[in-house]
């Protein structure tokens, strides 16, 4: 996913045909009325001052944009700019090479450079050398270009460094006996200029300032302190709150009928199994007549009789052999058997005693008994099937037992360790600093200290503050950023709160809160 094609369910969500906040929109200008004294203060220093010139502000205060308006507004026939790079290339041979290629000078050394530009002179063309990410360069680059600056007595090249303020003390230390530089530091938007840059941010997308209310507005510029890359991110912020707010309401169960299907299949296995046992209620069978057998067996409630066999002793059979085993007429308390296989596997009652058909239950007996109007004793029909002796059903016992038991549910532990997979799976495509991220819950807030190109910067930061202190990778403008965050907190108010207690040199980067969700849908769009 490119910077210019944020989450498909955020371009949906509002209809914009692409992400109105994104750093780079083709098209896109936006100056306010504050920038355009600086920009004719810089062209009027070029022509009638030699020093060397700093455009300072902190990231994603515009930096960049004055630097394209400063080469869009030059004359190309008089002025030939080259747009110099610092970022990989800080030192005193990075820099003069990109001068010298874009010259067409052979020798990237400042004295052939300042020959060059001295023959462009001649013929009338004067030469903008514009520096970005400036606060990268080290001391020897600085020489270097404090050097062309300087220029020589037939001409010289007119240098711009647009950077953050740490790069004027580089600045001083190689300038203590003499002025050679002048800064020049910009000045973050009034509320209005911010209602303005958000309006036509979002009129370029497709939609208008309506979609955020007056107090929104106003928080937007306060937490961004009006500077132009805060207000790209503290508006998206609340775009994604607002959609995730309405999502969630949207979700929300309704008054009707609407049960997991899960719970559907249960049920239906509940109303077949009772169904079942209704057919088989013994009231329904026909009743048996004087002639039936004395070895049939007959169904009695428990306490009506003494069930004998021929030989005087009582007769016991067990559940799980080849006859059907009967369903008792009193209290059926193998119906919570079913029950409780059809919810799940549960084998306890509500009070914690374990059900019948669970292993810790002895198998259902069944007692067999002649008919209550014959009297007890040898069985009349002599060509009837022997009953075995007691010692034989004794010996039996033990056998029908494996067979009435039930197979063991299954345990609800393995259900829960997949939810932990996910989590790994976040944790290796987050990438660098990204995990602990995508595990909170996107309604949090974090407070956003700072943003930095190096990673070994960040990394400093984080271990000497140590704490709460973490960060993550992004990239902006096509280039990796690494943002340092602080703390995990419930709500804005609470992650506002925690700002004022920040030491001073914390608080000095101007921290601002920002949700954890906005968060993972940066890490979102970089991987």
């Amino acid at each position: 996913m490119t910077s210019l094609h944020a989450d498909e369910a955020f371009l949906g969500h509002y209809q914009l045909n692409h992400d109105p906040f994104a750093p780079r929109v083709p098209g896109f200008k936006f100056f306010p009325a504050q920038r355009k004294p600086v920009l004719g203060q810089l062209h009027h220093l070029a022509r009638y001052s030699e020093l060397l010139l700093v455009v300072t502000g902190p990231l994603g205060s515009g930096k960049t944009l004055l630097r394209q308006a400063l080469v869009a507004s030059t004359n190309k026939q008089s002025v030939q700019s080259v747009v110099v790079s610092a970022r990989g290339a800080g030192d005193a041979a990075g820099v003069l090479r990109q001068v010298a290629q874009g010259l067409d000078v052979a020798q990237a050394e400042v004295g052939a450079i300042l020959k060059q530009v001295v023959q462009l002179a001649l013929t009338g063309q004067e030469v903008y050398l514009l520096v970005d990410d400036a606060e990268q360069l080290d001391e020897s680059a600085l020489e270097a270009l404090l050097a062309l600056a300087a220029g020589a007595p037939e001409g010289r090249p007119h240098v711009f460094l647009f950077g953050e303020s740490s790069l004027i003390a580089g600045l001083e230390q190689l300038s203590t006996e003499e002025e050679r530089f002048h800064v020049i530091e910009l000045q973050p938007y009034t509320e209005e200029e911010t209602r303005e840059y958000l309006s036509q941010r979002l009129e370029g997308a497709g939609q208008g300032i309506e979609l955020f209310s007056a107090n929104q507005i106003s928080e937007i510029h306060e937490s961004s302190d009006g500077w132009p890359g805060n207000i790209n991110q503290v508006a998206r912020d609340a775009m994604i709150e607002a959609m995730i707010a309405s999502r969630n309401a949207v979700k929300r169960p309704s008054m009707g009928f609407n049960m997991p299907k899960k719970h559907v299949l249960a049920i239906s296995a509940v109303v077949v199994v009772a169904v079942a046992a209704a057919w088989l209620i013994p009231g329904r069978s026909k009743a048996p007549t004087t002639g039936t057998p004395v070895n049939e067996q007959a169904q009695l409630p428990l306490g009506q009789g003494t069930p004998t066999t021929n030989g005087g002793a009582p007769a016991v059979e067990f559940a799980g052999n080849t006859q059907p085993m009967p369903l008792p007429l009193v209290g059926q308390p193998v119906m919570r058997g079913p029950l409780a296989e059809a919810a799940g596997g549960i084998t306890e009652g509500d009070d914690g005693v374990p059900l019948e058909g669970s292993s810790s239950v002895p198998p259902t007996v069944t007692t067999t008994a002649p008919p209550a109007d014959i009297p007890a004793g040898p069985a009349p029909t002599p060509a009837a099937k022997p009953v075995p002796a007691p010692t034989q059903v004794a010996t039996a016992k033990p056998a029908p037992a494996p067979v009435a038991k039930p197979a063991p549910a299954p345990k609800p532990a393995p259900v829960v360790k997949p939810v932990d997979k996910p989590a790994t799976v976040a944790k290796a495509a987050t990438g660098t600093g990204g995990a602990w991220y995508a595990g909170q819950k996107p309604g949090n807030y974090v407070v956003q200290i700072l943003g930095t190109s190096s990673e070994a910067t960040a990394q400093n930061f984080v271990k000497e503050q140590g704490g709460e202190y973490r960060y993550f990778k992004k990239v902006l403008n096509g280039k990796p950023l690494y943002v340092i965050t602080y703390g995990n907190f419930a709500n804005r108010d609470a992650a506002v709160a925690a700002i004022k207690a920040l030491p001073a040199k914390v608080q000095a980067g101007k921290p601002w809160p920002r949700s954890v969700a906005s968060v993972q849908q940066e890490l979102a769009t970089v991987r």
